[in-house]
């Protein structure tokens, strides 16, 4: 059993028999009550699952195993002369509570290489689809086509005891997490690169080898991979991707069948799709400006007319968040450092300046503030990656870090079948009558 495995076995072990006394003393006290509106409103805020490896404050952001991205970029090891965390480092964080030595993520680096082998059917699987397909559906697809590897689906069909489900849970998150930059990278190549594929750099870590594998060899562009798939690694339990790895999960669907569902969850425009939205939607004013300097005026101008069209501005507001996204902060923070004269990156710091004043003019918008997405697409552009259709995949391969390691907790906690309880209208409307 590897270190990795075996620090897991005993964390979780360990848990898990606290929870088991705590639910017996504790089980029957109520956590909160839920309104009618939070049942018709898509059950927002209600606390109904355990997700271990981040946390989401309103105020302050995503925290990882209680660590927040600052203390991220300076706590997680990094490579030599490097300035950005190893995402390697926060799955270690993430699955253990640990932050790992430089020798355990470079272990995981090469653990991943090991286990980084796609099988040959899965790029038949892609290549027999039509060449404009999306590519988050060739993404989902590349997935669930891997799933005739799935460790956890051969040993439960041989008879695995339920107390055992964490181990083969945990194979699969591995070599899927290992598999997932080589999909990503092809898919990459096969639409926008006339399947001109590059061969993994083995020499390089998970993030870097990910970047050369796209074709953007520039050793700044590698950083902001490592800094971009840990950011974006995890949101806590209750987003929509999060959790419906989680409740596809909690039916013993093997890691592939779970992380495919969440993938298809991520796709949706509400979700993951709005990385690509936003720059699509600055794309758009550019042009209709004429100009990729406009002036405060042209933008607010812009701004208003894209709302008067009942349209909102993408990247801005949270389900959760009440302050600026600490992902977004940290995304500047690299611009700053490495393409604060790029015309489309100060357009997006034009717009930190503008949009929010005008959404808190509005009297409705609970955070006027912008989110993660409002720029990444900036970043990526700079660097040659103009096609925004290809950000969600992105997205998707380093949201796996976090969903899989939650996964692992679940199978290892031994989580029930998740099944809430559903209402009609009807029911509502006497449940009201009865207690006016």
């Amino acid at each position: 059993m590897d270190e990795l495995k075996k620090l897991f076995y005993e964390k979780s072990s360990a848990l898990k028999t606290e929870i088991k006394a705590l639910l017996k003393e504790h089980g029957n006290k109520p956590v909160g009550e839920v309104t009618l509106r939070q049942v018709f409103g898509g059950a927002r805020g209600v606390k109904m699952m355990v997700w271990d490896p981040s946390q989401l404050d309103a105020v302050e952001g995503i925290r990882f195993r209680g660590k927040s991205i600052p203390e991220l970029r300076e706590l997680l090891p990094r490579i030599d002369g490097g300035k950005e965390p190893l995402p390697e480092g926060l799955f270690w964080l993430m699955l253990t509570g640990e932050v790992p030595t430089q020798e355990q993520v470079n272990w995981l680096s090469d653990e991943w290489e090991k286990r980084a082998h796609v099988p040959e059917h899965t790029f038949k699987a892609l290549e027999a689809l039509p060449a404009d397909t999306h590519p988050m559906t060739q993404f989902s697809m590349a997935i669930v086509s891997m799933q005739s590897e799935s460790v956890f689906s051969k040993r439960y069909a041989e008879g695995i005891s339920k107390h055992d489900y964490w181990d083969p849970t945990y194979e699969d998150a591995m070599n899927l997490i290992a598999r997932l930059p080589v999909v990503a990278a092809y898919i990459y190549r096969r639409l926008f690169k006339n399947g001109d594929h590059i061969p993994a750099d083995h020499s390089l870590d998970w993030a870097g080898n990910f970047a050369h594998m796209l074709g953007v060899d520039s050793p700044d562009f590698k950083s902001l991979m490592r800094l971009y798939l840990t950011i974006h690694a995890d949101h806590e339990g209750g987003n929509a991707s999060a959790h419906t790895v989680h409740l596809t999960g909690s039916t013993l669907s093997d890691s592939y069948f779970a992380f495919a569902s969440g993938m298809n969850s991520l796709a949706g425009p509400l979700h993951g799709l709005a990385n690509q939205e936003v720059i699509k939607w600055i794309f758009e004013m550019v042009e209709q400006l004429g100009t990729d300097t406009p002036t405060d005026d042209q933008v607010k101008q812009y701004i208003h007319d894209t709302l008067n069209a009942g349209k909102v501005i993408p990247g801005y507001g949270h389900a959760v968040l009440r302050q600026p996204d600490p992902r977004f902060t940290a995304q500047r923070i690299f611009a700053e450092a490495n393409i604060k004269d790029d015309p489309i990156v100060n357009i997006v710091w034009q717009l930190f300046d503008v949009v929010p004043d005008i959404l808190k003019g509005l009297g409705k918008v609970k955070n006027p503030w912008p989110n993660v997405d409002a720029h990444s697409g900036a970043i990526l552009v700079h660097y040659g990656l103009k096609e925004y259709s290809f950000y969600t995949v992105l997205f998707g391969v380093s949201r796996a870090l976090g969903v899989l390691s939650a996964l692992c907790w679940s199978r290892a906690m031994g989580f029930p079948l998740e099944r809430p309880k559903s209402v009609t209208t009807d029911w509502v409307k006497q449940f009201i009558a009865e207690n006016s």
